[in-house]
């Protein structure tokens, strides 16, 4: 019932402002907020704190991928507004297994359902599958949304510039490490990074795509990390699809890198996770 009212809500809304004048970001900012009202009705804070995930000691990404020689993040991701056909076929459990037999330092899950196909439940079979961090890969826009991390088995929260406030990532990232969580800073821009960078992230993700024309050019990444602080953990994000991307990257300071498309593109995503870090092994 409430999926309807927020499809009708968002269709008036686009009735009204027309779609072009929106990018997708804005679009699912609005979108999530609307979901988030009904949320809360149906399941409170103190129904998510009594969740058994909840208690667990999160496992740390930065130390995961400070002590690895690639600090590779595989994702899980089902399809994207840009691609809507992804991969449809895995089993989640099964891919969480696999991405850690891999060697990966930590796997990204996609939560956001109406955009990218994941679900809360993905979180769930992903942290029942393995040990390693899990980052929950949404649009948190809420409190409410990192206590609901916490109590799905999350162990970081990503916080995109883009859709957020500075004195909304400042509280958000401070909620997260009072949970015991650990945040990613997305940025895009110099602009985010300088305004939007504060005590408590953990590791600044420079996303090298450009929300409102879906184009992905690493040449983001490579201007950002002269500006990106020493102390703070460095990851790259989207168009990395060769190992000379990585070793290039890796070599101006990037710490770690996130990868989906790349392996759930094919049908094996596991085996293309360890072939990938296996042929980067080979050429450093």
């Amino acid at each position: 019932m409430f999926n309807y009212h927020i499809k009708r809500k968002l269709s008036l809304w686009e009735d009204l402002n027309g779609p072009v004048l929106m990018h997708i970001l804005e679009e699912i900012t609005i979108f999530k907020k609307q979901l988030l009202n009904y949320k809360k009705q149906v399941i409170s804070i103190a129904e998510l704190e009594k969740m058994s995930f909840f208690d667990r000691e999160c496992i740390s990404l930065t130390e995961q991928i400070r002590k690895s020689e690639i600090g590779i993040i595989a994702e899980h991701k089902r399809r994207s507004p840009s691609k809507p056909h992804i991969n449809f076929k895995t089993d989640v459990f099964e891919v969480a297994k696999a991405y850690e037999g891999a060697g990966a330092s930590g796997m990204s899950v996609l939560t956001e359902q109406k955009y990218f196909g994941g679900s809360l439940e993905d979180l769930i079979l992903a942290r029942s599958a393995c040990n390693l961090p899990l980052l929950r890969k949404d649009f948190i826009v809420d409190e409410y949304q990192i206590v609901e991390s916490k109590a799905h088995g999350a162990d970081v929260i990503l916080l995109i510039a883009a859709c957020l406030t500075p004195l909304e990532v400042k509280q958000f990232s401070e909620l997260a490490h009072q949970l015991g969580l650990q945040t990613i800073l997305e940025v895009h821009n110099l602009n985010e990074l300088q305004v939007y960078l504060c005590e408590h992230i953990d590791i600044v993700g420079v996303n090298n795509r450009n929300l409102k024309t879906f184009e992905v050019n690493l040449d983001t990444s490579k201007t950002l990390v002269q500006h990106i602080p020493k102390n703070v953990v460095k990851i790259s994000e989207s168009g990395i699809k060769h190992p000379k991307d990585i070793i290039d990257l890796k070599s101006l300071g990037y710490d770690g890198f996130l990868l989906g498309e790349h392996f759930m593109k094919t049908d094996d995503p596991g085996q293309s996770a360890q072939d990938f870090i296996q042929n980067i092994k080979n050429k450093i």
